[in-house]
């Protein structure tokens, strides 16, 4: 195992690397490793434009929360490998299995929390992308890392805390919260009622724009239709389209609802949602952050008792974004293929998952097989 102390040079370029790749010689920083040569690199200069889109590329490979939460769990190791007199490059096995026991017995923070299962291994996915960045990948097959992984999932694995799904009686006294005369309440009934019949992500939400190709950091857009509302979204495989019908009542329509919002936003071209300023008399020109999503639902069902019978506290706990997704799969009384095309689900397993009422007996095999 190496002992040595964090290096703390600034980012320079390594001739031994292909193509002069650029290192991290200071890998506590926030800043993202790239694949790509930088400017000042052993390229030839008709070669710099092309340098500078392949790295826009490189960009576009990740969305700006996975790049964040890249950066965000490799600062974290990289202080934890300060704090022990350790470096964190090259990697070493050994050292990411002491990691991570640190992180699965709460010795990786001064807090003393100890990580769950699964945001450790969001912590070890992270670092392999880093390392990968680097060109120093990481065996993540060595024992000293699967081993000691396999361990902490056999000690320390839980089933998941779902989130309460918001049906759609919850949803209707969510609606009865917001003031529909005004603009903050008329956009935040779009975005509940989009959410829910969408299945919606919360960051799919937020990421919509007026139309195709209208902002850099847009993740998909609407066309509204006689019949319905067509979501078009960009996602981790692919494009793929989510078809909304319109609603038995004007109240409760989604696309009565981003049509009423887009008229009195006065909303004509870039982001669908955005922040309401100016004490709510005015929409400014900036995206909404996915996490005002997950606010809105807690506040809303806080303020229509939904789960009256929790504490505040358990309540707040119980909801989040992923309740509107939750929402649509447990109330949707149709064949639950339809279902996991609305979610863009790979397999029928997974939109189980988010069905919180459905007849788990349905079929009963203790009866088939003769008992």
């Amino acid at each position: 195992m190496s002992g040595s102390a964090t290096s703390s040079e600034p980012q320079k370029v390594d001739p031994s690397q292909p193509g002069g790749v650029t290192v991290d010689t200071n890998p506590g920083g926030t800043a993202l490793p790239s694949p790509v040569p930088e400017a000042n690199a052993a390229l030839p200069a008709h070669l710099d434009r092309l340098a500078d889109r392949a790295r826009g590329y490189v960009e576009a490979a990740s969305s700006a929360n996975t790049r964040k939460a890249y950066a965000s769990d490799w600062k974290h190791f990289t202080a934890w490998c300060r704090r022990q007199n350790l470096t964190p490059l090259p990697p070493d096995p050994q050292v990411v299995g002491l990691y991570i026991t640190a992180c699965a017995s709460g010795a990786a923070t001064a807090d003393r929390k100890p990580n769950s299962v699964t945001t450790i291994e969001r912590r070890l996915s992270s670092l392999s992308w880093n390392y990968a960045q680097r060109g120093t990948p990481l065996d993540r097959k060595d024992r000293h890392v699967a081993t000691v992984l396999a361990g902490i999932r056999n000690t320390h694995a839980a089933p998941p805390r779902q989130k309460e799904a918001v049906l759609p009686e919850d949803l209707i006294a969510m609606l009865e919260t917001l003031d529909r005369g005004t603009l903050r309440g008329l956009r935040d009934r779009a975005m509940l009622l989009v959410g829910f019949a969408g299945g919606l992500r919360r960051s799919e939400i937020v990421g919509l724009d007026l139309g195709r190709d209208q902002t850099e950091d847009g993740r998909g857009w609407i066309e509204i239709l006689d019949k319905g509302l067509l979501v078009i979204l960009r996602g981790k495989t692919g494009w793929r389209e989510v078809e909304i019908g319109r609603g038995s009542s004007d109240t409760t329509c989604p696309v009565v609802a981003i049509e009423t919002w887009i008229k009195f936003a006065r909303i004509a071209k870039g982001p669908l949602f955005r922040r309401v300023r100016g004490q709510g008399k005015d929409v400014g020109p900036d995206r909404l952050n996915d996490r005002e999503v997950a606010r809105l639902v807690k506040k809303a069902a806080l303020a229509a008792g939904v789960r009256g019978d929790l504490s505040e506290g358990d309540r707040a706990e119980k909801f989040s974004g992923h309740s509107l997704r939750a929402g649509l799969a447990s109330s949707a009384e149709v064949d639950e293929r339809y279902v996991q095309k609305q979610l863009g689900h790979a397999s029928a397993e997974m939109t189980r998952k988010y069905q919180r009422r459905r007849d788990r007996f349905r079929v009963n095999l203790t009866k088939a097989s003769g008992l």
